[in-house]
């Protein structure tokens, strides 16, 4: 939360020592929001800087260790009892083996290679590790829901599917778009807000121009409105409307922002669940044991497309997955495995052209003016990944086919 106006001159931050995170593969997904928050040490002292429109602010994340308690291991007790009568005790063996089916998969027990009858050859049938049972015990990480909810996630990206709206809008062109969303990527660092909530708010505004024809001043209240609507979705404390009506150097009144947000909400029919790369990404990366510094340049190269209107109709589900195979490719850490193609529904094939795209987009950025994204990606606390060096896409072609 922003500091009230009133006390805007007289706060002040104390800088945080400059001890880049330390790095290490396998980096369990559970703590990467304790080893990368939202917070960001370069944040501007004092509070949010207000702009008019379309000041580095840069987002950081505050370190923090999150230890594993350690279960203890009871000595068996050995009691003697009476056996249990013969039908009592089959209709508990019944019960037991459905449990026993219904909480372990059939995909995480390796298959033994078959042979063909006709060649007389093994066929290796590839094992999919289950990503989930690590988390059975967990009541907060509901592991025995977590592939129902991300098949529901990608069942509702037909209904969020975007056409080409910019044909009907006379006065807003791709270029403001692009202005307009890295205007929002400074105000979700400079209220330090998590990521959900920027994807979410980039979706709001362009599934309202779907429904809305808008003039060229009416967007920067159009966006504000969206961030504020997708705080009160993804936040724990989202900002006040007067922190949103400072932001925009009060360029807007209350009343404005108010019917703003009555119009954006009665316009999608209040049904603002939608889906967003950012979720598919970090469940990608859980199937790919990938790093937090791999997966971190994945979020990069995925927040580099809310810019390009290009990418808005592509689905998150697979904008997420490409992000991660370019990501896995540049730092040579293999392919596309059987895992990642399961849970993501995506084959390697399915995702080259959309990988070639986002490396094209690393190597030529289309406005050297708008760096809001890399410049929060260039901070220590985010590995600077912003600053890798992208791929040949002579090399890339051949990595992918091989």
């Amino acid at each position: 939360m922003p500091v009230a106006r009133s006390s805007k001159a007289q706060s002040s931050k104390q800088p945080r020592a400059s001890k880049a995170p330390s790095v290490t593969e396998n980096v369990p997904q559970e703590k990467e929001e304790g080893c990368q928050a939202k917070r960001s040490p370069s944040s501007p002292q004092g509070g949010p800087k207000k702009r008019s429109a379309f000041g580095d602010i840069t987002n950081a994340h505050k370190n923090q260790t999150v230890t594993g308690k350690k279960e203890g291991v009871k000595a068996p007790t050995h009691k003697t009892a009476r056996a249990p009568p013969a039908p009592i005790v089959a209709k508990n063996n019944e019960i037991n083996l459905k449990k026993s089916l219904r909480k372990t998969p059939p995909t995480d027990v390796p298959v033994e290679p078959e042979k063909d009858s006709v060649s007389e050859e093994p066929v290796q049938v590839p094992v999919v590790e289950d990503i989930d049972k690590e988390q059975l015990g967990d009541p907060y990480a509901n592991a025995e829901y977590a592939k129902e909810i991300f098949d529901y996630m990608r069942e509702r990206e037909e209904k969020f599917q975007l056409p080409d709206y910019m044909e009907k809008q006379p006065d807003i062109s791709r270029d403001m778009r692009a202005i307009l969303v890295d205007w929002m990527v400074e105000v979700q660092e400079n209220f330090e807000l998590n990521h959900e909530t920027l994807y979410l708010a980039v979706k709001l505004v362009d599934h309202y121009l779907v429904e809305v024809v808008s003039m060229r001043d009416k967007l920067q209240l159009i966006g504000s409105t969206a961030v504020l609507i997708a705080s009160k979705f993804e936040e724990r404390c989202p900002p006040c409307v007067d922190d949103f009506l400072y932001i925009c150097d009060d360029a807007y009144k209350r009343e404005e922002l108010i019917a703003m947000e009555t119009s954006i909400l009665r316009t999608l029919n209040f049904d603002i669940n939608i889906p967003i790369p950012y979720r598919f990404l970090r469940r990608f990366a859980k199937c790919a044991r990938a790093s937090m510094e791999t997966l971190t340049l994945a979020r990069f190269l995925c927040e580099m497309t809310l810019q390009e209107y290009d990418y808005a109709r592509e689905r998150p589900s697979k904008l997420a997955a490409s992000s991660l195979l370019l990501a896995l490719t540049m730092k040579n850490l293999g392919g596309w495995t059987p895992t990642l193609e399961y849970y993501s529904g995506y084959c390697a094939q399915d995702l080259h052209p959309l990988v070639k795209r986002l490396n094209f987009l690393l190597t030529y950025q289309p406005c050297d003016k708008l760096k809001a994204v890399r410049t929060k990606y260039s901070h220590r606390v985010f590995f600077e990944v912003a600053k890798t060096t992208p791929m040949d896409m002579m090399k890339l072609e051949e990595k992918l086919k091989s």
